[in-house]
C-alpha cells in the first residue's frame, strides 16, 4: 500500500519554470536524505538534488542556482522547483524516498521537456 506519486512535469520553453511534486503515502520518512534524480536520453541517471531531515540541500553543479528542493513533512511531500529551464534539463525526473527502515521507494517518473 506504499505509494509515491510524482506530478508537475510537462513541456515548456527555455527560460520557463516547473515545480515537481512527490507525494508519499504509507511511507514514513526517516533520517536519510530525500532526493530527485533525472535521466536524459542516452545518459546515465544522475542525482539532481538532495535534502536532509534537517532541511539542508545539495545540488548538482548543473542545476545550482536554478533549482530548489524542499520538503513538507506534514504533507509527506518533497518538491523540486525548477527555474530558468534549459533544453539540457530535458529528462525523466524521479524522486526517491528512503523510509525509516532504510528502504528505498521510487516515483514513477515524470517527463520534463524543454524546447529551445
Amino acid at each position: 500500500q506504499a505509494q509515491l506519486v510524482e506530478s508537475g512535469g510537462g513541456l515548456v520553453q527555455a527560460g520557463e519554470s516547473l515545480r515537481l511534486s512527490c507525494a508519499a503515502s504509507g511511507i514514513i520518512f526517516g533520517i536519510r536524505p530525500l532526493g530527485w534524480y533525472r535521466q536524459a536520453p542516452g545518459k546515465q541517471r544522475e542525482l539532481v538534488a538532495t535534502i536532509t531531515s534537517g532541511g539542508s540541500a545539495n545540488y548538482a553543479d548543473s542545476v545550482k542556482g536554478r533549482f530548489t528542493i524542499s520538503r513538507d513533512s506534514a504533507k509527506n511531500t518533497v518538491y523540486l522547483q525548477m527555474n530558468s529551464l534549459q533544453p539540457e534539463d530535458t529528462a525523466v525526473y524521479y524522486c526517491k524516498i528512503t523510509d525509516w527502515r532504510l528502504r528505498d521507494y521510487w516515483g514513477q517518473g515524470t517527463q520534463v521537456t524543454v524546447s529551445s
